[in-house]
């Protein structure tokens, strides 16, 4: 696990990124955005940007999934996740991109902007996640899966907490 100071090209290269979506995709990408540590400037992250797209309907996977497969992404499959889906690029490692797609107005799509918009808002936060990754990534640099599980608890009440306050509209 490869965690690395923010970089300032993320931005423009989600951007990028998310054009190449929208064009191969249409009127289906109904929202598309850059979420994520590489989304929150100044924040360590793993070098891969996470894009996130909103669609209607997400029980039509085969519309959105073969314009993704020629853009290079690989859909992996998660049976537990009707309505949530996941893609990678390149399908080979080292990634680049890990696009989450979820049904527009979804708890799915909420969440992930509500934790991108606390940590922006909140440089002690963002500071406080990027430490804990860097320590995690320190003891599991072979393991994704411990890696993700080390981080679990303070991510999920991150999560928690960012949903509170960006429905509460505190801004």
């Amino acid at each position: 696990m490869r965690i690395v100071d923010y970089d300032d090209r993320w931005p423009a290269a989600a951007q990028a990124e998310l054009g190449r979506i929208k064009a191969a995709l249409g009127p289906l990408a109904i929202r598309c955005e850059h979420v994520g540590s590489t989304a929150v400037p100044g924040l360590a992250a793993k070098p891969i940007i996470d894009l996130q797209l909103a669609v209607v309907p997400i029980e039509r996977r085969e519309a959105f999934a073969a314009p993704l497969e020629r853009l290079g992404y690989l859909f992996v499959p998660d049976p537990d996740s009707p309505d949530y889906h996941f893609f990678a690029k390149p399908p080979e490692h080292p990634r680049s991109h890990h696009l989450h797609v979820c049904r527009s107005g979804s708890e799915h799509e909420f969440r992930h902007l509500a934790v991108r918009d606390f940590l922006r808002a909140h440089d002690d936060e963002a500071a406080n996640y990027g430490a804990l990754k860097r320590a995690v990534a320190a003891r599991h640099a072979d393991d994704r899966v411990a890696y993700v599980e080390g981080k679990h608890a303070f991510v999920a009440d991150l999560e928690a907490r960012a949903v509170r306050w960006a429905r509460a509209g505190v801004r």
